[in-house]
């Protein structure tokens, strides 16, 4: 029973020296380099827009005039 116990430990070992090789080590450094990448570009277009891009306001919208529901509605009559 000991050596079946063994094996069954040593079976699981094996899989989470897979899990932790082959899944968790490339998706740690995919993230990391996708994240530099995304602060590459990011620092790109800021030195491509200027710093006068970061002081101008947005452009203000009007207000808009509330509608007059009354004039909206129109009043008929069913035909049968």
């Amino acid at each position: 029973m000991n050596i079946i116990r063994l094996l069954c430990e040593l079976f699981v070992i094996y899989l989470l020296f897979k899990l932790v090789f082959d899944f968790i080590i490339p998706v740690y450094r995919t993230t990391k380099q996708m994240k530099q990448k995304v602060q590459d570009m990011h620092s790109r277009m800021e030195q491509t827009r200027g710093p006068s891009y970061e002081t101008q306001s947005p452009p203000v919208k009007p207000a808009e005039k509330p509608k007059d529901i009354a004039k909206e509605y129109i009043d008929f009559e069913e035909v049968k």
